[in-house]
């Protein structure tokens, strides 16, 4: 992975032509995204998910050199067979997209009165953990090389209340990220985490319609909602989320380090510092 320059045609060069990076689920939605968003800069990309069909579809639409492993994330001996296989094919890695996690938002939120541990440590371990699995895994080669950057997609729910499991997950997600910016930081590895909000992938129109169900409106009535909690009032894509993960998985955003960054079309009259 090579620092970056501008290009000749003016436009700036982020330096992952020939990474290697390994992007957790990436079978669907923002870490498909970021599969393809990273494969475009030039960089090898290792996606993994749990299902064997569904990466292979995925796979199917990123262009350049890939490499569709199966892994469960909240299984360390699966992890570090991914990260093996990976070390052993490319040589090494220089970067980590963490996305493997249950989407936010996909049913309704339980009262604390019927909210299980099982509802709370599941989200912990998937999430969480399985973040940490990940870079555990991955960071004797970072080190060894002396550089490597790792992503890790967490969700606006860590500025939020209203779900107490996903704001515990995602909270914990940013303390992780900061934790790792300062051990592996002397190694040259940096460390960054993502809070996309409600992203625009293939399972809105679902969640829409559900969302409808429910309250008796309109389809479109929902969406409205949903994209008035934004400052740009629309919903941010994946690719969109994707842009923003490839710019922190490169040697340009080597100032970026231990911090969580928003990305989900601004939040309405909040102010974080």
């Amino acid at each position: 992975m090579n620092r970056g320059r501008e290009g000749k045609d003016g436009r700036m060069d982020l330096g992952l032509d020939g990474a290697r990076a390994i992007v957790t689920g990436a079978s669907r939605g923002i870490g498909l995204a970021c599969a393809q968003a990273l494969a475009g800069e030039g960089a090898s990309v290792a996606l993994v998910a749990r299902s064997a069909d569904d990466l292979e579809r995925a796979a199917a639409t990123v262009e350049g050199t890939t490499l569709a492993v199966v892994a469960d994330t909240t299984d360390d001996d699966a992890v570090r067979a991914m990260v093996a296989r990976v070390v052993r094919e490319w040589g090494g890695v220089d970067v980590l997209v963490n996305a493997a996690a249950r989407p936010a938002g996909g049913g309704p939120i339980p009262p604390l009165t019927e909210l299980t541990d099982d509802a709370v440590t599941g989200e912990f371990d998937t999430k969480v953990m399985g973040y940490l699995r990940c870079a555990r895994a991955v960071a004797p080669s970072m080190i060894a090389q002396g550089a490597g950057r790792i992503v890790n997609i967490s969700g606006l729910n860590a500025r939020r209340t209203g779900s107490i499991a996903g704001t515990i997950r995602n909270v914990a997600v940013a303390a992780l990220t900061a934790n790792l910016a300062d051990e592996l930081g002397p190694h040259g590895i940096g460390a960054t985490c993502v809070h996309p909000g409600m992203t625009e992938t293939e399972r809105i129109p679902q969640l829409v319609a559900d969302q409808a169900a429910a309250r008796g409106v309109p389809d479109a009535e929902v969406r409205r909602g949903l994209e008035s909690s934004t400052s740009l009032r629309r919903l941010i894509t994946a690719a969109e989320v994707a842009d923003v993960v490839v710019f922190l998985s490169s040697p340009r955003s080597v100032a970026i380090t231990g911090d969580s960054i928003g990305a989900g079309g601004g939040q309405p009259g909040v102010v974080h510092y």
